[in-house]
């Protein structure tokens, strides 16, 4: 087995590479003056599982462009399996058509990492269970509940807990992990949203009143939703609020905008790679994926369950 990685997000292949206690794959990707992707692999790969780390968010497109001549660099070499590791999957809130004449970008991407030669992928909280269906190879779409339910164990777990989705289509992912907070009761943020990007919370499903609401989902992007469910929760009586969200893709002023809200703190993964506003902030927290990630790796090398990981 061997771990490869490409430019987005190194310090989190390193980590797996750590847990796994196993060295990265000796690869150089870098740039030509015009800025065309070249990558060279300096060690036998020849007859190897190979496992790529490479999220695919901001830059989404150099990024995605990495990940593929990756994948073909590889394919060239006579790797035995390649899987794509794709902790935070880019382009993936383009599931589906929601008017005429929009593509359905998610499948497209898909598409070209299995056209590109990839074997497998596994990815980390996928915006829609659907997109495992994209793909015509095995898919692996780890959850990253386990790991927030143990640390708002830690944290939160002597207080009057409430688990809150920011919107109805996050419920089933609220549920779950309210269940594994002994099954701590569930509230919902019933919001409009007329343009991406922005949204109005509408009413407040559920009772909050003397309660620590912990709201969680799957991306924080430009930080509106959360901010704005904080205010609504607060004034209907909640005593405190925090978010525990997958991928920070934190874009624009979106820190600004947590750093002077009413949260308590916001909690991400490392599946992007935090930005710097993001690392200095004393609102934002970061919990590493790589134990999570690197055991799944391991379970794949060697042909066990990987759903075993989550019961």
């Amino acid at each position: 087995m061997k771990i490869m990685s490409g430019n987005s997000n190194l310090p989190l292949a390193r980590a797996i590479a750590a847990y796994l206690e196993i060295p990265l794959t000796d690869a150089s990707v870098r740039r030509f003056a015009d800025d065309e992707i070249f990558v060279e692999i300096h060690e036998n790969v020849r007859g190897e599982d190979v496992f790529i780390v490479q999220p695919t968010g901001f830059p989404a497109n150099d990024n995605l462009m990495e990940l593929l001549i990756c994948i073909d660099a590889l394919r060239r070499a006579s790797a035995k399996r390649i899987t794509a590791v794709v902790p935070y999957f880019g382009y993936a809130r383009q599931d589906r058509k929601p008017g005429p004449r929009t593509p359905i970008s998610a499948k497209l991407v898909a598409n070209l990492m299995t056209e590109a030669g990839a074997d497998r992928v596994l990815a980390v909280d996928l915006h829609a269970g659907q997109i495992q269906g994209f793909f015509d190879i095995p898919t692996d779409n780890l959850y990253a509940a386990p790991v927030m339910a143990a640390d708002i164990q830690a944290r939160y777990g002597d207080q009057d807990l409430m688990v809150v989705s920011p919107d109805v289509g996050g419920v089933v992912r609220a549920r779950a992990l309210a269940k594994r907070l002994d099954n701590a009761p569930l509230a919902i943020v019933d919001k409009r949203r007329d343009r991406p990007g922005e949204s109005e919370v509408m009413n407040i499903i559920g009772e909050v009143e003397g309660r620590h609401c912990v709201m969680i989902d799957d991306i924080v992007d430009s930080g509106g939703t959360l901010c704005n469910a904080a205010e609504a929760l607060l004034a209907n009586g909640a005593k405190s609020v925090a978010a525990y969200i997958t991928h920070g893709v934190l874009s624009g002023g979106a820190v600004a905008r947590i750093n002077g809200s009413k949260l308590t703190e916001l909690v991400i993964s490392d599946s992007i790679r935090p930005t710097e506003a993001a690392e200095k902030s004393d609102r934002i927290r970061i919990l590493t994926m790589a134990p999570l990630v690197g055991e799944a790796i391991r379970r794949i090398a060697d042909e066990s369950s990987v759903s075993s990981l989550f019961d």
